[in-house]
Parts: C-alpha cells; sequence; structure tokens
C-alpha cells in the first residue's frame, strides 16, 4: 500500500498532539508513554532529516524552511533530554512537558503551513509515495532511540540539513556542539 509522505508526517503529527494530551491529563502514564513520545519524536525527525528535507531543498525550493525546520530539531531534541530526566511527579516535568509541547506545537504549525504544502504543491504524488515509503523505512529503522543517540552520519545529515560548513571534518563531539548552537 502506498502512502503519501506528507500524509504520513501529518499522521504523526497528530499522534504526538494525543500523546501530549494524555501526559498533560493522566500524570499516572508518564512512566509509560513519556519514553513512547521521545521515541516517536527522535524516529520522526531522523526520517524527515533523513529522507524529507534533502528532497524538500533540492526538489521543492524549501532551503530556508528546512535549515530552520532543522534547528527546531536540534532544540525539541535538547528538551526531551530534559524531559526524561526530570522526575515525572515534578512541578519540573511538568514546566519541561509544556517546554516541549510549546516548541513541538510551534513546529508542527509551521511545517504544515510551508514545508508541507510545498511539497504537496511541487512534487509528484508519485514522488511523494516514494518518499512515504524511505520516511516509513526510516522511522521504523529509529524507533526506540532516544534523545542525543544520533550517530556520527546522523549527525553530519543534520549538519547539512542546517548548512554548517567544515561537518565533514568534524568529529561526532564538534558535531554536536554545532547542532547545539543552532538549536538554542
Amino acid at each position: 500500500m502506498q502512502y503519501d509522505v506528507v500524509d504520513l508526517i501529518m499522521q504523526d503529527h497528530r499522534e504526538v498532539e494525543r500523546l501530549f494530551d494524555e501526559l498533560k491529563n493522566h500524570p499516572e502514564k508518564r512512566p509509560l508513554l513519556t519514553p513512547v513520545l521521545c521515541g516517536l519524536l527522535v524516529a520522526h525527525s531522523r526520517a524527515e532529516e533523513a529522507e524529507v528535507y534533502p528532497v524538500a531543498m533540492e526538489e521543492a525550493g524549501e532551503s530556508d524552511e528546512v535549515e530552520h525546520s532543522q534547528e527546531e530539531h536540534a532544540e525539541a531534541e535538547r528538551l526531551l533530554a530534559k524531559l526524561l530526566d526530570a522526575e515525572m511527579d515534578s512541578p519540573q516535568y511538568d514546566q519541561m512537558l509544556q517546554k516541549v509541547i510549546d516548541s513541538i506545537t510551534h513546529h508542527v504549525e509551521e511545517e504544515e503551513k510551508t514545508v508541507l504544502p510545498g511539497m504537496r504543491k511541487r512534487l509528484s504524488a508519485e514522488r511523494r509515495y516514494e518518499l512515504g515509503e524511505a520516511f516509513a523505512r526510516s522511522r521504523a529503522e529509529h524507533l526506540g532511540e532516544m534523545p542525543g543517540q544520533a550517530t556520527r552520519e546522523e549527525l553530519l545529515t543534520q549538519a547539512k540539513n542546517l548548512g554548517v560548513s567544515g561537518a565533514a571534518s568534524m568529529s561526532k563531539e564538534e558535531l554536536k556542539r554545532e547542532l547545539q548552537k543552532a538549536g538554542s
């Protein structure tokens, strides 16, 4: 069965919104759902970074939007790591959850107003189906990964999406520092 990449991305967005609602309204579910949320968001981000963003830049003319989205991914990953570290029944968790919600909601709104409509308009249905398969495969490979677990290759992809010069010669730690600067 074929899926349009835009539809798959938006489906993930709706699932994340549902998880936010559960985490806010059912604190007893936090130990189970916090890692689920983090794992889904990391897998979603990695799949977008590897499969969708390069095509959005090169074929759909969305360079500025992709660079901005990549910065927001870095910020979200930093916030997710802090959320995972917070005691789940503490005010700190509630504060971090709200920061994550605000950050992700802002990113989703922008992506759904700019990048995704641009892709739907400028890419053929066949191309979006190809991307849908690649996105779903990449996301499945990354499910279960937590914030901060990116490989050097994944960090290089993020740096490329941000237009970081000299990234290929950087160590994994140098890449992390450059990407953290971009996300803050």
